[in-house]
Order: C-alpha cells, then sequence, then structure tokens
C-alpha cells in the first residue's frame, strides 16, 4: 500500500490509495522504447562519466568523486536497511519525483538512465535531464533495466519495485543493486513517513549519502528553506479558499489534509476547502465541491490530466459553471510534480504563491 498512489489513473499506483480505494491500474511496461532507450537496449548505452570537477546541485557540472563520507553507507528505509557498498556510477530513477530529486543533488553523471515522467521536467534540470539516457516513457522491462548495468535504483512509488516492473527490492538486492524508496511511498503503512517539507528535505539528504554527495543535499536544503521562508512571509493565499483539483471529472480526486497539497496551501496561508478530509488524496463529490464555492481552484497538470482539460470541463457544465471561482476564471495551473513531496514541491509553493499574487480580488 503506498500513501501516494492514485485511483483510476495512468499514474504508477501501488494497491490501494489514501483514500481506501483499491486500483489494480498498472503502468504499461512493454510500450516502444524511445530512440535513446533502444540504443541503451543495442548495447550501445552510454558509459556514465565517473569523473570531472565537482559543480553546484542541478548544474550539470557535478562530477562521480564523492564530496565527503566514506562507502559502504547505510540509510534506514521503509523498514529495511538500504547498503551501498561503493559509491554508485550507474544509478537508475523511477518516477519524475526521484528523477528530479537526483538531479536536484547534481548527480546526473553518476547515472545511467531513467523512465516514467509525469509532466515536463523543471526547465532548471532540463540540460542535466537530457544527458541521461531514458529508459521508457513508463517503466522498463526487467531485460532492458538490467542492460542498463544499474549499480543503484531510486524511485518515487512502490510499483517501480515490483514484478510488472524492474522486480522487488528483494530481487533487486540479490543481484547486488541497492534501492531507495521515497518514504512517503513504503508498501508498509506503519513505515511510511508523515509528509512534511522536513521529510522532504531529510529524505534528500539520505539520497544525497548514498551517492556520496552529501554536501550537495545541504546547498539545495538551505536554499529550499530560505524560498519557503519567502513563501510563508507573502501569505499570498490569505482569506482564499481553495478547491485542489488533481484528476477525474465523474468524482473529483482532491487534496486532503496529510499530502503535497495540503503543505503547499498552509505555506502560501490558504483555506483547503477539504481540510476535514483525512489523508493525503481523496475523491470528494461534486456536490460537496458545489457547497464549498471556492474562491480559487488550483488544477494539478499532468499529461493524464491536463488542466485545461479540467478548465473546459468545469466551465461546460450546468451546474460547476456557476461556481464562484470558475465565474471569476480564478483558476491556477501547478504541474503535477510539484505537488507531490519531493524536489519540486517548494517550486509548486512558490508558484501557487506567485498565481495567487496575481489574480484580481
Amino acid at each position: 500500500m503506498s500513501a501516494y498512489s492514485r485511483p483510476n489513473s495512468p499514474r504508477p499506483n501501488s494497491v490501494r490509495s489514501s483514500s481506501g480505494r483499491s486500483s489494480s491500474a498498472r503502468p504499461n511496461v512493454a510500450r516502444r522504447l524511445p530512440v535513446r532507450s533502444r540504443l541503451v537496449a543495442l548495447g550501445l548505452g552510454l558509459a556514465i562519466a565517473a569523473t570531472g570537477c565537482a559543480g553546484a546541485p542541478g548544474s550539470g557540472s557535478s562530477s562521480a568523486s564523492a564530496t565527503g563520507g566514506a562507502f559502504p553507507v547505510s540509510v534506514n528505509n521503509c523498514g529495511r536497511t538500504v547498503t551501498v557498498k561503493q559509491q554508485p556510477t550507474r544509478a537508475v530513477a523511477l518516477n519524475q519525483g526521484a528523477i528530479e530529486e537526483a538531479l536536484a543533488l547534481g548527480v546526473q553523471k553518476q547515472m545511467a538512465g531513467t523512465a516514467y515522467l509525469d509532466d515536463k521536467v523543471a526547465d532548471k534540470y532540463k540540460d542535466a535531464y537530457a544527458s541521461i539516457p531514458v529508459l521508457a516513457d513508463k517503466y522498463p522491462t526487467k531485460e532492458v533495466f538490467a542492460q542498463a548495468k544499474p549499480d543503484f535504483a531510486l524511485a518515487s512509488y512502490a510499483s517501480a519495485f515490483s514484478d510488472k516492473a524492474v522486480g522487488t527490492r528483494d530481487e533487486l538486492e540479490q543481484q547486488g543493486i541497492p534501492t531507495y524508496l521515497d518514504p512517503f511511498a513504503c508498501d508498509n503503512k506503519a513505515d511510511r513517513a508523515q509528509v512534511s517539507f522536513d521529510n522532504v528535505w531529510s529524505s534528500l539528504g539520505d539520497i544525497a549519502k548514498l551517492f556520496g554527495q552529501p554536501g550537495n543535499a545541504t546547498t539545495v536544503i538551505d536554499a529550499q528553506k530560505t524560498e519557503l521562508d519567502a513563501v510563508k512571509q507573502a501569505k499570498a493565499g490569505d482569506g482564499q479558499k481553495v478547491f485542489w483539483w488533481d484528476s477525474q471529472t465523474d468524482t473529483p480526486f482532491t487534496g486532503g489534509n496529510a499530502g503535497g497539497p495540503a503543505l503547499v496551501m498552509q505555506a502560501v496561508g490558504a483555506t483547503n476547502a477539504f481540510a476535514d478530509v483525512d489523508g493525503a488524496w481523496a475523491n470528494v463529490p461534486w456536490e460537496k465541491v458545489v457547497a464549498a464555492d471556492p474562491d480559487v481552484i488550483v488544477l494539478a497538470d499532468a499529461s493524464w490530466s491536463t488542466a485545461q482539460s479540467k478548465i473546459d470541463y468545469i466551465s461546460n457544465d450546468p451546474a460547476l459553471k456557476n461556481l464562484k471561482a470558475v465565474q471569476n476564471k480564478r483558476f491556477i495551473t501547478v504541474p503535477f510534480s510539484q505537488t507531490t513531496p519531493g524536489a519540486t514541491l517548494v517550486d509548486g509553493a512558490k508558484s501557487v504563491s506567485d498565481q495567487l499574487a496575481a489574480l484580481p480580488r
């Protein structure tokens, strides 16, 4: 089970969502690979450089030489001890959250592949992302994953480490491939970390340690703390009731009181229209949205549920088009990848804050 699985959507799912709804949706791992990943499959994959001058995290100029700490290193993750015996030089990141965590830490030269985006990679990471082979549009097959010769794998969702994707964590460990799963997505609910900015930063620190780049995490975290403080001081959402619409039109999927959207709304000083809903995410009936009559609607923009498709739906529905947020076109759009706990969640908070400040009152 994962607190960050979502029912009835094409995104990576675990067994059950935080709303308690079961979901059997799984990524299609047999899709045709992008050109770059076919080169990997043909044995022409890039040999990732393991030397060079260290640069700023996310700058595209980092090296594989450790800036601190000795190997082996170990961290506790989802109820297990993850030990990396040697500094990774051929890591694979699965899911956009894990990909951007690695890119934020500037370890792209220690990577051999990526897979499974939800939306566009953040502009500040696009050059670093382009330097890494893409193994698959969604999850690579076990064969393609193995051809990348990974020495470490990290993922955002438990579904990445399953028999239907690249293999279970136990299987990969037996093959000598240590794995790291974002702590908000642990299979065992008791092992999951509470969603908070502090725990996001703690996870970044663990990942940096496993890559042998602990100093990079310090740089990233310090910058994010400064940016988040500025967002909180701006209080752009003060007095605004917000409906956070993630996806789905039959019964909208919204942010509850314990996930990434809740953190963002708290940071900007807005009122969550569904703060009484426990969990990170939940389905709520449209009748409750109408009763809440929010001042602002935040729309997650993802490949499987675009912001524009949601605007079109709500603007043309006979009942929903009368909501004051719709009548006044008070819509805010944020990439889905900036709504989940990870390296770009603070970016999401800043984006929502800036857009709220720009809305007419």
